[in-house]
């Protein structure tokens, strides 16, 4: 039989390590390893490895992994999860979904349930202020506080444990939230998230444990950078903030540093029972996103399972929402398209119990076409659920991949190269055996050199723009090919000239009639540098290209008949010193010398000219 394909993820999956024993207790029977293996690849996860606590132990302190392995030893599963199923990065959460895609329970729902006791007491509703200051090092913070909560040894290290996941995973290693968790009978609200010089923070840390020792913030730090190879490689985070991120409660008690460590008095134990959660950001999104992970994946241990209770976040504009936000989300999906998708047909009803399988609640309804379709109900859970394509996956997962029948395409068709990619490798060919170099460049690059690097203008109407970008390189989807070539002319400014370069790849553009709001262009860039400017080299690279697209020379007063050139006004290139190119009376791209000020801002020394045209009017020339 064929075995279910994994579900589509980003490559580098997450490994969640299970202990056996306690994954049994969870799912109610006893299965062997292959078993287990079957029942991982029909939901779309993988049993990666099968260890022992004290291998592991052994691996990660350098000794042999096979040095005598005891019977009695705890057997450990390692589970691969899809890097963008954040609800299975703790047993809880694949005991949770593996239970309810055996029909064995059904899907929780997550209740958010007020505080009982007066305002100011222990029991009674918690708040948390925000200074203004915060806004200057990370603005957000978001909380919960789960009530009643029973820890054991192995509940406690999965709690830390999916900290720990979540900061290397969607916390993008604390840069965009941290996590700080706290005993709530040990605090006393209401709290304040500020900001403050770092000397002004004084506090006992969590680590070092064996020191009962008070560090100013700055201290700490330093003491990290010395002693604690695990918590120094954050310190950059905030180190050169001018105010530091700190949380406290009424007693100024500090609860944590984020996002370098906790404060040791509001330290969780086994004995803990009401336990706080705060989630400071750069991004108020992801923390939301984090904070309905936590506590949906460990309020089943509370009093009353699943039941979380809000903390009021007032912002520093005086604005006030409760936390977590535990919304759902509807998706409408069409029965065709799910049956066009999977290969099988499912009938409307079928699909709605297939999805339940999936922890999606879902209804018979009528699509906006007048066909019939399903109502999707997403839990906070399934953030990784956002386009009916996600839908139509769950319900071949669960519908099962062996049991969708493998026939003949009706349709018969022969496999052949894209036309675009087609005329990109002739022209490939054609500027190489010219003497150019063919270079391969990054598709993003920094909002600067796409812009000001060129001195052109952002009108808003053009570059994608990245949220969250991991650093400044990598700000902006590429809305030309220049950048890439003048750093790669001026990183290899010492080699011999002339320096012949040319790339052909694709730039992204804003374009509202496409669905995803954007599009790509395949352009061609090519560059010649010397000790003088070499524009009529990069003008006969031009008409080879217009030669191999088969596009003649317009006659005089005849643009549409063919390709032509006129002024051009590129504000990178010299006035006077560039020219538009032209193809059938449009305007295809532009070509002439650099300016000396872009040069200066790409650290080069030696005059450019440069070409750089989109290509795909070819494709309409019949070529």
């Amino acid at each position: 039989p064929r075995r279910a394909p994994r579900r589509a993820a980003p490559p580098a999956m997450p490994t969640v390590p299970i202990n056996r024993d306690e994954l049994h207790e969870k799912i109610g029977e006893v299965m062997t390893e292959e078993q287990f293996d079957e029942l991982c690849f029909e939901y779309g996860i993988e049993l990666d490895e099968v260890t022992t606590e004290e291998t592991v132990k052994r691996k990660e302190a350098g000794e042999a992994a096979n040095a005598g392995n005891s019977a009695e030893e705890d057997v450990i599963y390692k589970v691969d999860v899809p890097a963008n199923r954040y609800d299975l990065l703790c047993v809880e959460g694949i005991a949770r979904a593996l239970n309810v895609f055996r029909r064995r329970i059904t899907a929780p729902q997550y209740r958010l349930v007020p505080a009982t006791g007066a305002p100011g007491t222990h029991d009674g509703p918690q708040k948390i202020t925000v200074s203004p200051e915060v806004a200057l090092v990370r603005p957000f913070v978001v909380c919960a506080t789960l009530r009643g909560v029973t820890f054991d040894a192995k509940r406690y290290k999965s709690f830390i444990e999916l900290q720990d996941k979540l900061h290397q995973n969607l916390c993008k290693r604390r840069e965009l939230v941290a996590i700080g968790t706290h005993d709530l009978a040990k605090l006393k609200g209401p709290f304040t998230y500020e900001a403050q010089p770092p000397s002004d923070i004084r506090f006992v840390p969590l680590k070092p444990a064996e020191q009962d020792r008070e560090f100013a913030a700055d201290e700490l730090l330093d003491y990290y950078d010395e002693h604690d190879r695990n918590l120094r490689k954050f310190n950059h985070i905030i180190r050169d903030s001018v105010v530091w991120p700190v949380l406290r409660d009424s007693e100024r008690t500090v609860l944590s540093l984020p996002p370098i460590i906790n404060g040791a008095k509001s330290a969780i134990t086994l004995e803990t029972k009401d336990v706080f959660i705060e989630c400071t950001a750069n991004d108020a999104w992801k923390a939301s996103m984090v904070l309905d992970t936590m506590v949906t994946m460990f309020s089943e241990y509370c009093a009353e399972p699943f039941t979380i209770e809000p903390v009021e976040v007032v912002g520093a504009d005086g604005t006030s929402k409760m936390y977590p936000d535990l919304t759902t989300r509807e998706l409408v999906t069409g029965v065709d398209f799910i049956n066009r998708s999977v290969g099988a047909e499912i009938d409307q009803d079928r699909i709605v119990d297939l999805l339940t399988r999936m922890q999606l609640t879902a209804q018979p309804t009528i699509g906006e076409d007048g066909k019939a379709a399903v109502s999707v109900v997403i839990p906070p859970t399934r953030t990784d659920v956002i386009h009916a394509c996600d839908v139509m996956e769950d319900v071949a997962i669960s519908y099962g991949y062996n049991n969708i029948e493998q026939i003949v395409p009706a349709t018969p068709s022969q496999g052949k190269q894209q036309p675009v990619n087609k005329l990109s490798d002739l022209l490939r060919a054609v500027i190489a055996q010219a003497g150019y170099t063919e270079i391969l460049t990054f598709a993003l690059c920094s909002y600067e050199e796409n812009f000001a690097g060129l001195l052109r203008e952002d009108d808003k109407q053009t570059g994608v723009i990245i949220g969250n970008p991991k650093g400044q390189d990598f700000e902006v989807v590429r809305s030309s090919l220049l950048p890439g070539m003048l750093k790669t002319c001026s990183a290899n400014r010492d080699a011999a000239l002339p320096l012949r370069l040319f790339e052909v790849s694709d730039v992204c553009l804003l374009d509202t009639s496409k669905d995803v709001g954007a599009r790509n262009e395949r352009h061609i860039c090519a560059l010649y540098s010397s000790t003088t400017s070499g524009f009529e080299q990069i003008h006969g690279v031009m008409d080879k290209v217009m030669q191999a697209c088969g596009v003649p020379p317009a006659p005089k007063g005849k643009p549409e008949e063919g390709y032509s050139i006129q002024e051009g006004d590129d504000p990178t290139l010299f006035a006077g010193r560039q020219a538009a190119v032209l193809v059938r009376g449009k305007r295809v791209g532009s070509m002439g010398i650099v300016r000396p000020e872009v040069l200066a801002k790409f650290d080069i020394t030696y005059p450019c000219s440069v070409l750089e045209m989109e290509i795909e009017f070819a494709l309409s020339e019949g070529k």
